[in-house]
């Protein structure tokens, strides 16, 4: 990469309701970095020429939802996570002016499991969705001794692709209710409760002394965190994965340890009326 970017962006559609922008540029003004971290709604057809674009002013930053899949094939380097998970969503311009992708979401995964669990699981995992998410879990539990993976999305098809490019999955399920049957942590990887409060699978058919992970995040946790906290699990939601991944975003656009107390204080500390 280039000594720093000259500008800082994230790309999705929609990004209006992105925390990033917020504990971004509050590890910007920590580490007295001259640069403005901005939200960039951007339509699928155009993610190509907004990359072109960018790399031509040494940009940086991450993509999100729905063009983590289609940055992968617009990279010219990758890395080894980024092409394992099949998704990008960290970017950078190398010196050499090609645009280069890494994954941070995987370590971002493995910190919200250490948080929420005092450490590793060791055992069965249910993990419901079969997108860029769960590819992402499915990267770092793939790393983890002793896992075992049970995987359910209401498509059959994308459930058996994604099956097949990860042997930690062991088996499938018809239904939410069959996969977290027998599992000491269930992820929610979908996109339920992402839009609405629907829950991705109900808080009676959890194993009662199973961990809860909600890769969707909100301020407050999200209702089927809450609800799976006030019938004693031990449960997060995707907020500390959040903060991870664009902390390690941020150390690879300015190899410098990201300021993380200062980018969880932007997001949790209570705001002036």
């Amino acid at each position: 990469m280039i000594a720093g970017p000259s500008r800082l962006v994230l790309l999705g559609n929609p990004v209006s309701h992105s925390l990033s922008p917020a504990f971004q540029n509050a590890a910007l003004r920590h580490a007295c970095i001259p640069l403005t971290y901005e939200a960039i709604e951007v339509a699928a057809p155009d993610l190509g020429h907004v990359l072109a674009l960018l790399a031509e002013d040494n940009a940086a930053g991450n993509i999100t939802i729905p063009h983590k899949e289609a940055a992968l094939a617009l990279c010219a380097r990758l890395s080894p996570l980024a092409e394992r998970v099949g998704a990008v969503n960290t970017f950078w311009i190398e010196r050499d002016g090609a645009l280069a992708g890494d994954n941070t979401d995987v370590g971002g995964f493995e910190t919200l499991v250490r948080s929420t669990m005092d450490g590793l699981p060791r055992g069965r995992i249910a993990l419901l969705g079969a997108g860029g998410a769960a590819a992402a879990a499915l990267a770092a539990i793939e790393r983890w001794d002793g896992c075992e993976v049970t995987l359910y999305n209401r498509s059959q098809t994308r459930l058996a692709r994604l099956a097949a490019r990860f042997p930690v999955v062991t088996r499938t399920a018809l239904t939410a209710e069959e996969a977290v049957r027998g599992a000491m942590l269930v992820v929610n990887a979908s996109a339920s409760g992402l839009e609405d409060d629907s829950y991705p699978v109900s808080i009676e058919a959890l194993p009662y002394d199973a961990a809860v992970v909600d890769l969707v995040y909100r301020r407050g946790d999200t209702p089927w965190v809450r609800a799976a906290l006030a019938c004693g699990h031990r449960a997060s939601d995707g907020l500390p994965m959040l903060i991870e991944q664009g902390a390690l975003a941020f150390e690879k656009w300015f190899a410098q340890p990201a300021p993380r107390a200062q980018m969880w204080d932007a997001v949790t500390m209570p705001t002036d009326a």
